[in-house]
């Protein structure tokens, strides 16, 4: 603990704050916006980048997919090493590699440049992410301010996944893919320079030496369950690849689980999950992702083929979800102090849940329009935010501090695993239900097969026929994709009831972070 750190309420000595943690918040928001817009922004760089490098197929996906494999690979590694060697130096490091990156992109002349830099951002991303949640523990030593600290990263987190897409194509709308990476430098630059004069440092020292079995392990295993699941969604159910891969990930994480529950000093701390509360949030902030994910997969896609948006119009029109978290993680703290957890965190779910079903039950009765899909967006939000931030404030007060690198990491594997979950599993039942209600078409051949793909594919060719052909093929594809997302909306609002039941069944009744915050 910092030497600015304050004693625990209740202890009957005065609580002495950081002057400098409020500062230290900003700076480490920002240092999570940027990482949590890079996950989306290159959503809407794509096909600039892809007409200018000419990448090929397999290309393409390792450009999407490689930053967040390697985001997800390394964040428990990472989160042990910050703990063992200073969680300052860890974020600072993870700046200077994430420069370097962006660097490296914004010069990139080669597809396979693309691909290093995504891949170092990505590590870069990793030694950041679990450094932010482990020094706003120790920073801020007031219960209910540090519940109003992990709300605003709560908020920063899911706001900047969804703000991405908006600053993307506003940047590369006009200055081209390049930008979308040329902006992190100035912003790393800074978040060096602040972090290094006003961030302390802090760590769990830990005896032992370092578990490098358990490194390969974790990596291997994490590795493999990201790429199965992104896999799943682009191969479907009946590709052999994504459940090898799973395969490997299952096998991998079950030694490297059994692995730690035998050492004293393990590279991650897997009895945290025998802590109900614990395991509930961390479940919570899966399943909110999940559906989160999902939405800002499938509408932002419905945004630009169904209706005919570019990716600016697509993403400004996404901001009802963030707009909606982002208010619901603000006004969360001061409801943790008058209700207790369970309730909150149930009632964050079933809203959650509701803003997921809603385009569902007005498609039963009338054409699905942007109303009705901003309304959902804003519920879902609303819900989202008012869940992840409670189970965020939760999961981080049920750690002890010597574990908390490990438990930052366990977090934000859940964000980032929830949403490409979502994409991959409900993004590939969107995939099978517009593909059945397809009418028949005039085109055949190769057309009809890349028709049948995905609505994106089926906008290409309809761009090709031109004329009234292609506006009648692209109405046809658009109502059976419109048709097809709203029940894979409805099976994330099952599972999110499915995890308010959970909450109202298993936390118990009296606890409240505030009393376990220390």
């Amino acid at each position: 603990m910092s030497p600015l750190a304050a004693t625990r309420h209740g202890s009957g000595q005065a609580q002495r704050l950081d002057p400098r943690r409020w500062i230290v918040l900003a700076i480490l928001s920002g240092s999570l916006l940027l990482i949590a817009m890079d996950t989306t922004i290159l959503n809407v760089a794509f096909p600039s980048l892809v007409s200018d490098l000419g990448p090929g197929s397999v290309e393409q996906l390792w450009i999407i997919d490689v930053y967040a494999l390697v985001l997800s690979g390394l964040l428990v590694t990472a989160g042990a090493l910050g703990d063992r060697t200073g969680r300052k130096r860890m974020l600072l490091l993870g700046f200077g590699i994430f420069a370097l990156a962006s660097l490296l992109a914004v010069f990139s002349t080669e597809a396979w440049h693309v691909i290093v830099a995504r891949a170092l951002l990505g590590v870069g991303g990793a030694a950041i992410m679990p450094s932010t949640l482990s020094i706003l523990r120790d920073v801020f030593t007031d219960a209910r301010e540090r519940a109003f600290a992990y709300a605003v990263w709560a908020a920063v987190l899911g706001g900047g996944m969804a703000l991405g897409p908006v600053v993307g194509g506003l940047l590369v709308q006009d200055f081209g893919w390049h930008s979308a990476f040329l902006l992190n430098l100035p912003v790393a630059a800074l978040a060096i320079a602040l972090g290094a004069q006003f961030l302390p440092e802090s760590r769990s020292p830990r005896a032992g030496r370092w578990d490098w079995w358990g490194v390969g392990q974790s990596i291997v295993g994490m590795l493999a369950l990201a790429g199965g699941i992104k896999q799943l969604g682009k191969s479907g159910f009946s590709a052999p690849l994504p459940w090898l891969l799973l395969a490997l990930a299952a096998v991998s994480l079950t030694v490297f689980v059994r692995r730690q529950l035998r050492l004293d000093n393990p590279l991650l701390q897997v009895r945290l999950f025998a802590n109900r509360s614990f395991t509930i949030a961390a479940a919570a902030i899966f399943l909110g992702m999940v559906g989160m994910g999902a939405v800002l997969f499938l509408v932002t896609q419905w945004f630009q083929y169904g209706q005919g948006y570019t990716p600016f119009e697509a993403g400004v029109r996404l901001l009802p979800a963030p707009l909606g978290l982002i208010v619901t993680s603000m006004v969360t703290p001061s409801l943790m102090q008058r209700f207790p957890i369970r309730h909150i965190l149930g009632t964050g779910l079933v809203v959650m849940a509701a803003g997921l079903a809603l385009p569902w039950v007005v498609q039963r009765s009338a054409e699905i329009g942007y109303p009705a899909i901003a309304a959902a967006l804003a519920v879902l939000g609303l819900g989202v935010g008012l869940a992840t931030t409670v189970a965020s404030v939760t999961l981080m007060a049920a750690t002890p501090a010597h574990d908390v690198g490990g438990a930052a990491a366990i977090e934000e594997t859940c964000y980032e695993l929830g949403a490409a979950l979502g994409v991959a599993i409900l993004g590939s039942l969107a995939t099978a239900l517009y593909r059945a209600n397809l009418p028949a078409l005039s085109v055949d051949g190769p057309a009809l097969g890349a028709v049948r793909d995905s609505v994106g594919e089926a906008a290409h060719v309809a761009q090709g026929i031109g004329g009234d052909a292609g506006r009648t093929l692209l109405d046809a594809v658009s109502a059976a994709y419109t048709t097809a997302i709203t029940p894979a909306f409805l099976v994330g609002a099952v599972l999110a009831l499915g995890a308010a039941a959970m909450t109202w069944a298993w936390i118990p009744k009296d606890l409240r972070p505030t009393e376990n915050a220390h």
